[in-house]
């Protein structure tokens, strides 16, 4: 485990030359002959993300010493596939607040948001096609594949208050963890090592699941200002999440009921009696747990790769991941 505590900016300046790097090349690509794909694209881009997916390139790819600048071009090509489903996900489920902003759907209709998310998924296999490595492209044609499905297997989960505890985990693996995976994966596809593929595949596979788990229970113990969006839009968006599975299921039958309820109708009307109950159930402890188990899952991951400030950089992530308000 990692000896100093670390924060995300701190982090963020081990890979400082490479972030600059990285950025530059955003607005680059961001740039269109047509006018409202500028405008939509650098405000997505610009609206406040840790950008911490693209620093995962960055960081796995100095981790395993690798010495060239196609980390820079991957780790854009994450940030736009990245973005893409930021715009879509926001008009799917008529989101108006992402990142304590007024999301682009809200601002620029949904036919823009959906058109430009396709523009920078077409932009980003246009970018990784430039690596000129067929694994690179075999690895994210597949995990974008993967997310497609994550959206909808989420979409049919909705308003659905039975789904199972490993449903709710195939969901987060495919829409979330799947590319935190890659974009750890990627950095040992261009170190040249096959060998620790695997390894960097599971540490941000977990460190994703981790994420995801810790930011579904956000939406119901943190505030609108410090998480950038509505308290409760998951219940409103009909979304069984683990906090409110894990209530519903030990809750009393009156608590269940206002649950299900809830989840049924997509109905937030009674987010006060649901965050008792999630509070009186023990959910809260039983999401931490669970997020730390993943967490745990990606530092061991980890224990391959020779110590580095880049290696402590990843351990430390996972912790950061855990302590998360926004």
């Amino acid at each position: 485990m990692p000896t100093n505590t670390l924060t995300f900016d701190a982090i963020k300046q081990v890979i400082e030359p490479d972030i600059t790097a990285t950025n530059q090349l955003i607005f680059n690509e961001l740039k269109s002959d047509v006018a409202l794909i500028n405008q939509l694209g650098f405000y997505i881009v610009n609206s406040g993300g840790k950008r911490l997916r693209p620093n995962l390139v960055l960081l796995s790819a100095n981790a395993l010493n690798y010495t060239g600048h196609h980390h820079h071009t991957l780790a854009a090509v994450i940030e736009f596939i990245h973005t893409a489903t930021l715009l879509h996900d926001d008009v799917v489920d008529d989101s108006s607040l992402r990142r304590g902003k007024e999301t682009a759907n809200a601002l620029f209709g949904n036919e823009a948001s959906v058109l430009t998310g396709d523009f920078l998924y077409s932009r980003a296999f246009q970018m990784m096609n430039r690596v000129h490595s067929m694994a690179v492209m075999d690895l994210l044609a597949d995990t974008t594949n993967l997310i497609a499905e994550g959206e909808v297997l989420q979409l049919m989960n909705c308003n659905e208050p039975d789904i199972s505890e490993s449903d709710y985990y195939e969901v987060i693996r495919r829409k979330t963890a799947i590319l935190f995976a890659a974009a750890c994966e990627l950095g040992a596809i261009l170190a040249g090592r096959d060998d620790l593929r695997e390894p960097m595949h599971q540490y941000g596979l977990n460190l994703g699941m981790a994420f995801q788990v810790v930011d579904d229970l956000l939406d119901y113990i943190s505030s609108a200002d410090a998480m950038g969006k509505n308290v409760g839009d998951d219940l409103a968006e009909g979304k069984p999440t683990l906090p409110v599975m894990y209530a519903m299921q030990h809750g009393n039958s009156e608590q269940s009921d206002i649950i299900r309820n809830a989840i049924k109708q997509g109905d937030n009307s009674q987010l006060s009696d649901v965050l008792l109950t999630i509070q009186q159930t023990g959910a809260l402890d039983y999401c931490r747990k669970q997020a730390e188990r993943f967490s745990n899952q990606a530092n061991q991951a980890l224990e391959v790769l020779p110590d580095s400030h880049y290696k402590q950089a990843l351990l430390q992530l996972t912790e950061l991941a855990l302590a998360r308000t926004q």
